[in-house]
């Protein structure tokens, strides 16, 4: 008999993918990752046989529980799966499925609404960053249907407020893990890059399009049928993953790459970013912080090229190829250099609730061969 796990079904931002209370799941690791994967369809290209969305995008989870820590109400643990891989991975965060954590809680009983406005402190356990994350509840029931608009996701909905409280050396040592706020990275003897190594929620490597021949303007679509770039691209990664302190990032999902160009749509910046081997139709929540971060940083690859306002409280509008992502800075009056806030709005809504399927071999290994 297949075994039924309680689900909702839930977008977070311009992501999407199953929500789970971790009571619910094994708690062996390899047994959870069996279900997760299970749940999904991987490995499968089109994930026919599961929940997933044939895309890195849509192929995301959810794990949500109460918190034991008196400064916590919630832990959430995101792990990305592929769509053509047998892999979970639960060492990047996710800014986007982090949208989602406060309405999965409150509309599965694990916490309870506060007001008008319900604002809790979630812990990635990812990677130990915190935030404080505002709902909209009036009634005692969270709202989905609002005026806020995110590029990537059509119509409008309810504004989810995401404040990062420690976002800097996410994964790596620290915010610039290399030591230097740009490096030259040598790929063969006729081609040196200067990227810019950093981690303020991601890892990414920043490099400007024009260091690799191209625009930073080029579609989706044409990038990734671009298989030099993409060649190229991953050798960089490979090599900077390294330089990152991150070790051999050949199966991993990060550092992601990020070509940056001048803006051209009254934004900051203009990106194509790669996750880490597919161009992204936008940009990560966690992403767009650690460019916006890279943007106000002197001496970076952004700088001269991004357009910064003045002031200690800054909005960085990223530009991406469907819309633009706006981060709210605020950087240390004394030390212009020092990130102190970041601070954005996001987007969720409840799809489905129900119970999920597995197989008995996903669940306990009945039936293995």
């Amino acid at each position: 008999m297949q075994h039924a796990i309680p689900c909702l079904f839930m977008r977070g931002g311009t992501s999407r993918g199953p929500f789970f209370n971790a009571a619910d799941l094994p708690a062996d690791v390899a047994a959870r990752d069996r279900v997760l994967l299970n749940v999904m369809g991987s490995p499968d290209r089109r994930q026919i046989d599961g929940m997933g969305g044939a895309h890195p995008l849509t192929s995301k989870v959810g794990i949500v529980s109460r918190s034991s820590r008196p400064d916590i109400d919630l832990e959430f643990l995101f792990a990305q799966l592929q769509p053509d891989s047998a892999t979970v991975d639960t060492t990047p965060n996710c800014g986007n499925m982090l949208a989602a954590v406060v309405p999965f809680a409150l509309e599965t009983g694990l916490v309870l609404p506060q007001g008008d406005v319900t604002t809790l402190r979630v812990l990635t356990r990812n990677t130990g960053m915190a935030c404080d994350i505002s709902v909209q509840t009036p009634d005692g029931r969270v709202v989905y249907d609002g005026d806020a608009r995110i590029d990537g996701v059509p119509g409008t909905a309810a504004p989810i407020s995401i404040n990062f409280l420690d976002t800097a050396g996410s994964v790596c040592s620290g915010l610039l893990p290399t030591g230097q706020v740009r490096d030259r990275v040598e790929l063969d003897s006729t081609l040196t890059i200067e990227v810019t190594c950093i981690d303020n929620g991601m890892p990414m490597v920043l490099l400007r399009a024009d260091a690799v021949g191209r625009t930073g303007q080029e579609s989706v679509a044409d990038l990734n049928a671009d298989s030099e770039l993409k060649a190229t691209l991953e050798t960089l990664r490979l090599r900077c993953g390294e330089l990152m302190g991150l070790g051999d990032v050949t199966s991993k999902t990060y550092p992601k790459m990020c070509l940056i160009a001048a803006p051209v749509a009254g934004g900051s910046v203009a990106t194509r970013c790669f996750i880490p081997h597919v161009c992204h139709d936008a940009i990560g929540v966690l992403a767009a912080v650690t460019v916006a971060t890279a943007c106000v940083l002197e001496g970076s690859i952004a700088d001269g090229l991004a357009s910064v306002p003045a002031g200690t409280r800054k909005q960085i509008s990223v530009e991406h190829p469907s819309g633009e992502f706006s981060v709210e800075l605020e950087t240390d009056p004394v030390n212009p250099q020092t990130v102190q806030r970041a601070a954005l709005l996001r987007t969720a809504r409840l799809i489905m609730r129900g119970e999920v399927m597995v197989s008995p071999f996903a669940w306990n290994g009945e039936g293995a061969t």
